[in-house]
């Protein structure tokens, strides 16, 4: 682990101010309490209900009372709930939800998320890990990655100082701001810790591979007039290796799967050319000394390049601490740092397209032979990311005389990552060494030789094969200041009010390699990228009682709230939320909210670099004068003056990438629901709630062969892809000069489910037991990529973003007596089409699956505890689908490692 000690002991030392006086009081260690507000005895953990004696605030609203109930629908996970579950990462708590969709990223995936290989997020909806706001106890988190990231690495938050995580399924932004649009994830941290603290866990699957440890640290103090405690965390993953979960990529053939693989050989194929340059007979596979006829079976299994768990290892540090500085003003501080790394091997790069002279010494043969592709065997490839990321928030909270409540906090937080890719070809060194003329007299340059696997030698490959480095960062750092408090005693109860500001600069930046900048290296063209831009926002909420112990309305409650925002990339914006809250009696409430949302175009999205190149591309207009006469292409063509015998075959100059001028992504939400207190069944309670999220101007970037084809199938040419910033026609030649494919706010997305709970608390004698069940049921999702587009119905599918299937539940079951407790979680993820396959071929579409969990807790004596669990009790393997090549399923949705055991005690004192 390459992280500074000294870095950390600066980090911690910020709090070090809470920690004046605590050391000489005598308070004697209590033992820790691991949530500072219980829930109500409807619902025990997982409940959209929270309670205190005093006066506390819940992910939603900024308003603090007495009894809060959500006007959304909204989850909650206590430090409890974690421990049952086994996660060693918020990504697997938040993953496991079933209002969880899409593309997250996780261990088990070899693609790069937001962040980076190895880093992980949430998608609520599966609307899009940026479209789901991460706070850390009600503050922002900095984006964190490689570089210019849009979203929040879930890696970067250590478990083991969690106290709760509350999960809004609502829109926000009248609350937080921007990119509340699915949701708000709330990461609560523990208040305080007296005494110390010390966990173990260890854990490896049924094959005897993907061992993890896990070791936490934490030493707190109380005192008369502050608190503060420091924690440390470390969490290892050892990888595992795809062949022994998936031995090689499974393909049709005959109506049966059998093993398939890549067409690039380690050996090399491709044909013997005649005097002429023309091929001779079939293609043939490359043999050390020779070449034998290729067929199908000769394919390259390229699983074993790959991981089906990569490898990760997590260091942090976090402290907190509080500091009474009158009796009515108190000093608060948090710190944090955590250091990342990944690394995860990669298939070798390929050649392709090069000729070997029969004259040359490598080549075995009397003809010249074109390399129509050879994989550089001899060099795998190898992705390794470092990422450290620092957060310090410091302020004051206090009480006015009049009862109002008050903070100001400053919030930084900083985020440095670096991504290397080793064995990348130079496009420059290798057109050396395949100058076989040249690189034969040229003594500093030794010739490539691709005749059959192994032939390269260490001194050909380190000519022209390098070690890609690319690094970036992001920073954040926001002024943020709180008031609420009760304003007058209405008939039906108390008005209160929450107001705040917000000032916040976020900047990112992204640094590829130089090689990768000018195309030299043997991968995309990649543009640095810098940017940054600030926000600031005004808020007013509001909590009106409407109607108190009225027939059919014991409590009628109205919230409000409006946020308006201005940031200095595209002006101002203003968002509402409306919640309405109508408790019919004691065991029935209804519930619901209508507001707005929206998302800012993030770093990358605004200051991406703009590359421009000539792009196969379709002219609606070619050929115009063949197409039917009263159709709105050919008089568009017509209008525009194209010539008659106009025709376009082959490419046009086109610019791709970021774009300043994009605006924010629009959503307007609604959410209605019930609260069911069951009267007969004591113990039982059911949340049932609708969903509709619409997002408008969403942003995405349209190929330039659907642009013109909009514009020219729209009436009188009014589609908004024909204004001049879009494309530029020759008036003369009729030719188009210039296209623009940037990122711009043209898609829309729409949304809506339903999702049941129900919650069950009952005593049998001496054992207690907890039952919580939920269930979402995604009802559509509809994406438009642009206007006139067709619309993709994602409901029910599965590709390679993730799962859409409409069905999705968790069971949490724990029955507990005297010093046991026994916990059981079956989890369910539907069935699915796939969305690229085609129907009828095998992997088209994919079963459900159903996923069981099990765990043993012992309280052993008043200080130690054991934790014993096992993870796919059944063994359930991935279910096959066609158009996910790695592993033979979504990695991003099924578990490939199969049954796993993991072994856990727990140290207080």
């Amino acid at each position: 682990m390459r992280f500074s000690f000294s870095k950390v002991a600066l980090l911690v030392s910020a709090t070090l101010c809470s920690f004046i006086s605590v050391a000489s009081s005598d308070i004697e260690a209590n033992d820790i309490e691991v949530n500072s507000m219980a829930t109500e005895s409807i619902a025990a953990s997982h409940s959209p209900y929270l309670k205190s004696m005093e006066k506390i605030s819940i992910t939603g609203s900024r308003i603090k009372r007495e009894e809060i109930t959500s006007t959304a629908p909204m989850e909650v996970f206590t430090a409890d709930d974690i421990a049952q579950m086994g996660a060693t990462s918020v990504d697997a708590v938040l993953q496991r939800m079933s209002a969880s969709a899409g593309f997250a990223g996780n261990q088990t995936n070899a693609y790069w998320t937001d962040g980076g290989y190895g880093s992980t997020q949430v998608n609520l909806r599966g609307l899009g890990v940026n479209r789901t706001l991460v706070l850390l106890n009600g503050r922002r988190m900095v984006n964190s990655g490689t570089g210019a990231n849009s979203s929040v690495d879930l890696n970067t938050i250590p478990v083991s100082v969690i106290e709760r995580i509350e999960v809004l399924k609502d829109g926000a932004s009248a609350v937080y701001g921007a990119d509340a649009v699915a949701g708000v994830v709330n990461i609560i941290t523990k208040d305080q810790i007296d005494g110390v603290e010390f966990q173990a866990r260890t854990g490896m699957t049924e094959q005897g591979d993907g061992e993890q440890y896990q070791f936490d640290l934490a030493v707190g103090k109380v005192g008369e007039r502050g608190s503060g405690y420091i924690a440390l965390s470390y969490d290892k993953t050892d990888a595992v290796e795809m062949t022994s979960r998936a031995p090689c990529p499974l393909t049709e053939v005959d109506g049966e799967l059998v093993c398939g693989g890549s067409t690039a050989l380690p050996g090399g194929r491709g044909y013997f050319l005649d005097e002429n340059g023309n091929s001779i007979g079939d293609e043939v596979k490359l043999l050390p000394n020779g070449s034998d006829e290729y067929t199908s079976s000769d394919r390259d299994n390229y699983f074993e390049y790959f991981n089906a768990v990569q490898p990760n290892e997590r260091f942090n540090v976090f402290a907190s601490g509080e500091y009474d500085l009158t009796d009515n003003v108190q000093l608060f501080t948090e710190a944090m740092y955590t250091h990342r790394s990944s690394t995860l091997p990669a298939t070798p790069q390929t050649v392709s397209g090069i000729t070997i002279p029969s004259w040359h010494e490598s080549n075995p043969t009397e003809n010249d032979f074109l390399l129509n592709s050879r994989r550089l065997a001899e060099a795998p490839r190898e992705f390794n990311i470092e990422t450290d990321t620092w957060r310090v928030v410091a302020g004051l909270q206090g009480d006015l005389d009049n009862g109002w409540q008050w903070d100001a906090a400053v919030n930084y937080g900083s985020n440095r990552g670096s991504f290397e890719v080793t064995n990348v070809i130079n496009n420059t060194r290798l057109g050396e060494a395949t100058d076989y003329d040249n690189c034969s007299v040229d003594p500093n340059i030794p010739c490539a030789d691709f005749w059959g696997e192994g032939s390269l030698t260490p001194e050909m490959l380190d000519y022209f094969l390098f070690d890609m480095m690319s690094d970036g960062g992001n920073e954040q750092l926001s002024l943020t200041a709180n008031l609420t408090g009760d304003l007058w005693q209405l008939p039906a109860g108390t008005m209160s009010f929450a107001t705040g500001i917000e000032h916040r600069k976020e900047k990112g930046w992204s640094n590829p390699d130089p090689l990768a900048i000018i195309g030299e290296a043997n991968t995309s063209q990649q543009d640095p990228i810098t940017g940054e831009y600030t926000a600031d926002e005004v808020y007013l909420e509001a909590y009106i009682p409407l109607l108190a112990d009225k027939p059919l309305a014991k409590a009628v409650d109205l919230t409000a709230a409006v946020r308006y925002s201005h940031f200095d990339t595209f002006g101002s914006d203003t968002n509402y939320k409306l919640g309405l809250q109508w408790m019919l009696n004691d065991q029935l409430t209804l519930r619901t909210t209508k507001s707005t949302a929206f998302r800012v175009p993030n770093i990358p999205e605004l200051f991406g670099g703009i590359s421009q190149g000539s792009m196969n591309t379709t002219d609606p207009c070619s050929d115009w004068s063949q197409l039917d006469p009263s159709s709105h292409r050919f008089a568009n063509c017509q209008a525009a003056d194209v010539p008659i015998d106009f025709n376009h075959e082959g490419t046009i100059l086109t610019d791709r990438g970021g774009n300043a001028d994009l605006q924010p992504e629009e959503a307007d939400t609604f959410t209605v629901g019930v609260v069911w207190d069951v009267s007969f069944i004591e113990g039982l309670n059911v949340t049932l709630d609708y969903y509709d999220i619409k997002i408008e101007n969403a942003i995405n970037s349209v190929n330039g062969s659907s642009k013109l084809a909009a514009c020219y199938d729209s009436a009188n040419m009014n589609h908004p892809f024909c204004n001049d910033e879009h494309f530029i026609r020759d008036e003369q030649t009729g030719e188009i000069t210039y296209l623009q494919t940037q990122l711009g706010n043209a898609a829309t997305e729409e949304v809506s489910g339903v999702d049941l709970a129900m919650f069950y608390q009952k005593d049998f004698g001496e054992f207690t037991t907890n039952t919580s069940f939920e269930v979402s049921y995604l009802d559509e999702y509809n994406l438009q990529t642009y206007e006139g587009a067709p619309v993709e119905e994602r409901a029910g599918t599965i590709g390679y973003d993730g799962s859409y299937t409409k069905w999705r539940s968790n069971l949490y079951f724990d029955i507990a007596k005297d010093d046991w407790r026994f916990g059981y979680n079956i989890q369910y993820i539907g069935e699915a089409d796939d969305q690229y396959a085609a129907a009828g071929d095998i992997g088209d579409s994919v079963d459900a699956v159903t996923y069981h969990n099990t765990q043993l807790y012992y309280q052993l004596t008043r200080s130690l505890g054991f934790t014993a669990g096992i993870d796919n009790l059944f063994d359930k393997q991935a279910p096959y689908h066609q158009s996910y090549t790695d592993g033979n399923t979504n990695t991003m949705t099924y578990d490939l490692m199969g049954r796993r055991y993991y072994l856990a005690l727990k140290w207080v004192m």
